[in-house]
């Protein structure tokens, strides 16, 4: 899909270096954003970081929904997964994994603000600098930009959520009933990391599954803003 005023936004950011003629596309650009009355960056970055926003907003509601979250252990912890299944200790297994996707959703509902300020506190030329992009740039982009701030944020998050479901106490309890079976050692798993990852990731996907429904019908998203700014990329 051509995306003509993200197109010409895109040239005058980047400074090209054929600029005289490139200057067709980069008025005609102007020229849209003026008529749809989106005439300043500060009002085009605004349109893009509600979008973004929105599908936050969505994408956390969603994950935050009591079975929404499917996270199994991980591999790592196969042999004592599969060691347990074997002796009819099963429910450990099942136990576990309940509070750990309980976790995970209260996680991402809890965390929801930290992903919103970072969105409001990304510049102008950022926001502009993605809308250009495919059906997820913005939150490729976003993604890009945050993950690593953002999951020293949402560790705390996670953690305090895993233990109010309970997930350490049962982690114990299956380390223990696994401790008094003759066999190997027990693995050193950082499940905490593993959530964590797991969580951000499944996020990061809902947040760009809305972009794209955003992109595909801006006018239906309630907001005269990201109408107008992602009706005209579609251009």
């Amino acid at each position: 899909m051509k995306k003509l005023l993200p197109l010409a936004l895109g040239l005058a950011l980047a400074g090209c270096q054929h600029m005289e003629s490139a200057m067709p596309w980069i008025n005609m650009g102007n020229q849209m954003a003026k008529n749809a009355g989106y005439n300043t960056d500060e009002k085009l970055a605004a349109g893009i970081k509600e979008a973004l926003i929105k599908g936050t907003d969505v994408a956390a509601a969603q994950l935050s929904q009591e079975g929404a979250m499917n996270l199994k252990l991980p591999k790592a912890a196969d042999p004592v997964t599969d060691t347990l299944r074997k002796f009819g200790l099963g429910s450990y297994v099942d136990q576990l994994e309940t509070a750990m996707n309980r976790g995970a959703e209260k996680a991402v509902a809890s965390g929801a603000p930290v992903f919103k300020n970072a969105i409001n506190a990304m510049s102008v030329d950022d926001a502009l600098g993605i809308i250009q992009g495919g059906d997820t740039a913005a939150t490729q982009y976003f993604r890009g930009e945050t993950e690593n701030s953002l999951r020293q944020r949402f560790q705390p998050i996670v953690e305090e959520n895993l233990r109010k479901t309970g997930f350490y106490d049962q982690y114990q309890t299956l380390l223990g009933a696994y401790d008094k079976l003759p066999l190997t050692n027990k693995p050193n798993l950082d499940l905490e990391s593993y959530v964590i990852d797991n969580s951000m990731d499944q996020l990061y996907t809902r947040i760009g599954q809305q972009e794209t429904l955003i992109r595909q019908n801006p006018m239906q998203q309630g907001s005269a803003l990201i109408g107008a700014v992602f009706g005209n990329s579609n251009k």
